[in-house]
């Protein structure tokens, strides 16, 4: 029987398995400058600088590259997360608060929607597109700035609720915004929202109290975006509005931002798709 040709896996590496697992744990676990490294992200330059700072081993950044490969990781961006973030309020809203809520909602035959607001600008522009080396394509646009602003409310059944205004958000705002959220439903909705002052202010905890048998407000743990799977659906607006055409004047930009959520309203495998996030996969199983 002929042999494979060619070196066994593991033979003539410089690094041990032991050192190997080391190393990959530092890159998981640390920020380059917690080791006494440059920069906050990892390259294949600042393991190889991490490398020959612990085992006065000197690699190729190609020679990393294959390491890193190897030990299954990938070049990605990363998510954010605030400095003030709390990790024991995460933890409690994720393992405790987040079922009660769900738990609540069931026995009630309720309805829990995650709310957020988003403002859209004429001069915004995200995405990538094609264009010649050495040459930064251009984007027209008008030099008149304006915006919009739209409240969504979504499912985890794949409902979307939504209202475009053009004044600032805030607890007239929201009162308007619960008033027509309540209208569509005959059963109690359970509403999670973020810190915002909007939420929290006297005029809507009035609401709340005169109706209390329709909408019950529940408050992400601050900074905390990444629990909210609504922030999807903005990022997903902002991404979609400049695909589609190019408003000129607030009230095509008002009629666009309607059609995005008009569109999504059609398609509730979209929004459920919202609550499959990496963070935290939300069901009402």
């Amino acid at each position: 029987m002929s042999q494979p040709r060619g070196r066994r896996i593991g033979e003539h590496q410089l690094l041990g398995e032991a050192e190997q697992q080391a190393i990959r744990q530092a890159v998981l676990d640390h920020r380059p400058c917690d080791l006494g490294l440059a920069g906050q992200l990892w390259t294949r330059a600042g393991v190889r600088d991490l490398i020959t700072k612990l085992y006065r081993v000197r690699l190729t950044e190609q020679g990393v590259g294959k390491y890193l490969r190897r030990w299954g990781l990938s070049f990605q961006r990363p998510d954010k997360r605030a400095v003030e973030q709390d990790a024991e309020a995460v933890r409690v809203w994720r393992e405790e608060t987040w079922l009660t809520i769900r738990a609540t909602a069931k026995v009630g035959n309720g309805e829990v929607l995650f709310a957020d607001q988003a403002g859209v600008r004429s001069d915004q522009v995200t995405g990538r597109t094609w264009g010649e080396k050495g040459r930064t394509p251009i984007v027209r646009r008008s030099g008149n700035r304006f915006s919009v602003n739209a409240m969504s409310a979504i499912s985890t059944k794949g409902r979307m609720h939504f209202m475009v205004f053009t004044e600032t958000f805030d607890a007239d705002v929201m009162c308007r915004f619960l008033d027509r959220l309540a209208g569509h439903f005959d059963r109690k909705v359970h509403l999670v929202v973020d810190g915002h002052s909007g939420h929290r202010s006297r005029k809507v905890r009035a609401w709340l109290a005169d109706h209390a048998g329709l909408i019950e407000l529940h408050f992400l743990p601050s900074y905390s975006p990444e629990l909210n799977p609504d922030e999807l659906v903005n990022a997903d607006l902002k991404r979609s509005l400049p695909m589609h055409s190019r408003a000129r004047d607030q009230a095509q930009l008002a009629a666009g931002t309607r059609r995005f959520f008009h569109r999504r309203q059609r398609q509730p495998h979209i929004v459920r798709g919202y609550f499959g996030g990496p963070h935290v996969r939300y069901t009402l199983e």
